[in-house]
């Protein structure tokens, strides 16, 4: 019997779990609050240029992530050459240890991923539906289903089995808009546990320049974490990404100094972003970009998974999954990277095939 199921996020955690589902019988539903999917994992266009200005890469922290990349075809596919080199707190840079792995992108963007694994799918993704509240009309351990409501006051659903994906902050939000008849106090204790869960803001600025950078590194990433830059990468390094003889640095300043300025004007941002960029490259003219982009990510990076702090988010978690309401996403599995945000999500996919 085909079972309807939802997902809340259209990022790698989603997307991964509809990968997961896509042999079963099931029907499943993903709504996305933004225009595309991918999440953080997001590429934009502009004169010219593709930027991934979220996550920069797919790193392989194993095998299988690899083998998945190159079976959604290996059209487009980038594999970045250049070397990431390291720098500290002093801004003084040094070369990496030799050793580093595939860098993979698309000339298409890495957004690429994400939409690569629903095209594999039956999966419906309503964009431009942002989640509000949640009813489910049984019993903690009785039969339910789960219905969505939007912020337009449309409802999705009933589904069998829904899953969360989104930052854990937005999740505690969703998760206090629930209504759901549960004697066991399952939803305050997976309220509690979720809220809990901290991040890290990062703030990103994109500064286009008429020339490139004669360097032998495409990224530099802060060691001590004690720069106000914390990553600054050459998007001209990505095959097919910036047109030949232009610059595109991706600057993602420190958890400390986003927060810091996080709501600052784009012009004054751009302005210390730049400067500090120049300072920290040796090269003056950086701080005098043709043309800038920015993003904020107040949810950008999980300082620990979900359950780190006992049996007590464990129990939560396994309470909720028996009624159908399953969690995914980087800050679930405690590491802020695109494979672990897809392989949590792919693990709740296979799990909600299992119950259902």
């Amino acid at each position: 019997m085909m079972a309807p199921i939802g997902i809340v996020g259209a990022g790698l955690a989603g997307a991964g779990a509809a990968y997961a589902l896509r042999s079963t019988d099931h029907d499943v539903t993903i709504l996305e609050k933004s225009r595309g999917v991918g999440g953080r994992a997001a590429t934009r266009r502009r004169d010219g240029c593709r930027y991934d200005h979220g996550a920069n890469y797919v790193k392989l922290p194993d095998q299988r992530t690899g083998d998945l990349i190159r079976d959604l075809g290996e059209d487009g596919l980038v594999d970045i050459e250049e070397p990431v080199w390291t720098f500290g707190a002093d801004g003084e840079i040094t070369p990496g240890d030799g050793d580093d792995e595939h860098k993979y992108t698309w000339e298409a963007g890495v957004t690429q991923f994400a939409k690569r694994l629903l095209a594999e799918t039956d999966a419906e993704v309503r964009t431009t539906t942002r989640a509000e509240s949640i009813v489910r009309d049984g019993t903690a351990d009785g039969d339910g289903a789960w219905t969505v409501t939007d912020t337009d006051g449309d409802d999705h659903g009933p589904f069998d089995a829904l899953l969360l994906t989104p930052p854990a902050p937005q999740t505690a939000d969703l998760l206090s808009a629930t209504e759901w008849s549960d004697d066991s106090g399952t939803l305050a204790d997976l309220h509690t546990a979720v809220e809990a869960t901290e991040f890290r803001t990062v703030r990103t600025l994109v500064l286009h320049y008429p020339f490139e950078l004669d360097v032998p590194w495409y990224g530099l990433v802060d060691v001590d974490k004690a720069h106000e830059i914390g990553w600054l990468s050459r998007e001209e390094c990505k095959r097919g990404h910036v047109p030949d003889g232009e610059g595109l640095l991706i600057v993602q300043m420190s958890p400390e100094w986003s927060t810091a300025h996080y709501d600052d004007p784009l012009e004054e941002a751009t302005d210390a972003a730049a400067t500090l960029a120049a300072d920290l490259v040796g090269d003056d003219r950086l701080t005098e970009p043709d043309w800038v982009d920015d993003q904020g990510w107040r949810y950008a990076l999980p300082n620990e998974e979900l359950d780190g702090d006992g049996a007590t988010d464990a129990d939560a978690v396994a309470a909720a999954e028996d009624a159908g309401l399953f969690l995914a996403g980087d800050w679930v599995a405690g590491r802020g990277r695109v494979a672990a945000a897809l392989w949590n999500g792919t693990d709740a996919g296979e799990s909600i095939a299992e119950r259902l």
